[in-house]
Formats: C-alpha cells, sequence, structure tokens
C-alpha cells in the first residue's frame, strides 16, 4: 500500500552541449511513470520532428495568444524563437500525482517556480570543462558560429547554477544517470509531498 501525493515538477537545465537532453531521455526510459512535458515553440518544425510529440509548433500570433490568456506556466526568447509550458497537462498531472520531466533553460526554471511554489526541484548540470563542452559540440556538428555562440550563451547558463536545488557535473554519463535518479527519488519521499500521509497514519493506528 503506497500512500497518496501530489506530483513534481522535475526540471534539468544545462548548457548546451552538457548533456540534459540525453539524460532526460534516458530517464524517461527507465523511469515510465515520468512524463515530459512537451514545449509550444515558434520556431520551425524540423523534417523529422512531429507536432504534439516533440514540441506543439505555433505562429508567433497563436504563442503570443497563448501567454496572454493564461495558458503558459513559463515563456522564454531562445536563439530568436520562443517556448513555453502548457499550463493544464502540468496541472493535471500533478494532481493526479504525476511527476513530470522539464527540458528547459534557467529562466523557464525560475518562472516555473514562480507559478508553481513548492511542486519545482531544480537540477542544473555542468560540463566537466569548457574545452570539453566545446569538444561534444563539435562531434555533434554544430556549425564554428553556433558552437562561438552557444560558448558564450553558456557562461550566463552557468552563472545561474546556484539558483537550482541540485547541481551536477556530468563528467561520466552513468554517474549522472544515477544521480539523477536519486534526485527524483528523494523529491517523490518528501513529506510535503505526501498528501495522504496523515489517512496513511491513521490506517496503521499511528494518527489521532
Amino acid at each position: 500500500m503506497s500512500i497518496a501525493r501530489r506530483g513534481l515538477c522535475l526540471v534539468i537545465a544545462a548548457p548546451s552541449g552538457a548533456g540534459k537532453t540525453s539524460i532526460t531521455r534516458a530517464l524517461l526510459a527507465v523511469e515510465p511513470a515520468l512524463l515530459l512535458s512537451i514545449s509550444v515553440t515558434t520556431r520551425t518544425q524540423r523534417p523529422d520532428e512531429h507536432d504534439g510529440v516533440h514540441y506543439h509548433f505555433r505562429s508567433e500570433a497563436e504563442f503570443d495568444a497563448l501567454r496572454r490568456g493564461g495558458a503558459l506556466l513559463e515563456s522564454a526568447g531562445v536563439f530568436g524563437s520562443w517556448y513555453g509550458t502548457p499550463r493544464a497537462p502540468v496541472e493535471e498531472a500533478l494532481a493526479a500525482g504525476r511527476d513530470v520531466v522539464f527540458d528547459i533553460d534557467w529562466q523557464g526554471h525560475r518562472q516555473l517556480r514562480a507559478a508553481l511554489p513548492g511542486d519545482v526541484v531544480g537540477l542544473f548540470i555542468l560540463p566537466p570543462s569548457l574545452a570539453e563542452l566545446e569538444a561534444r559540440l563539435r562531434k555533434r556538428g554544430d556549425s564554428a558560429d553556433d558552437i562561438a555562440r552557444r560558448m558564450a550563451e553558456a557562461h550566463v547558463e552557468m552563472s545561474h547554477a546556484p539558483e537550482f536545488d541540485h547541481v551536477l557535473v556530468n563528467a561520466d554519463f552513468d554517474q549522472a544517470m544515477v544521480a539523477t535518479r536519486a534526485v527524483l527519488r528523494a523529491a517523490r519521499l518528501a513529506t510535503s509531498r505526501q498528501l495522504g500521509l496523515a489517512a496513511f497514519l491513521a490506517g496503521l493506528g499511528g494518527g489521532a
């Protein structure tokens, strides 16, 4: 028998190339109860992407209407495009005791905390070094201009790492995964999330 609890929002943020997308995908593969928050974006849809699976692709006018109408929990402009988190599916998941993982940046993390105080657990991923970060960007085939832009942005993004609950250095992927799952499991056990604790204790004879 388990204790009824409220779900949580696990925000995984990192500079581009530090491994947050790989960690998020691997986490979803080994945590089947975990849901992925699918962002709304004005970015152009790529040939291998599907609307509603990778992103909800919308025009700038549609995105602006969602934001003005309060339908987004957070939004931010990144490299000339807008990204945002739909409010309804996240709130429904939390109320049902489901956990949601977010692949967003520090701006989104800050806004999400403001929108859902008490529901957000932040994890910031750091590269072992700037040289390694640049090497990863080169390995994945980014252009020289993109690498220069992302490296400059990395300094800004990493300056916000202290705002997060947890920080880990992704020097070894397997170890990073162990640490990430530990953060998730600990967050699930937080007393503040155990909405059914009083009833459970009462059933054990430990309640008032």
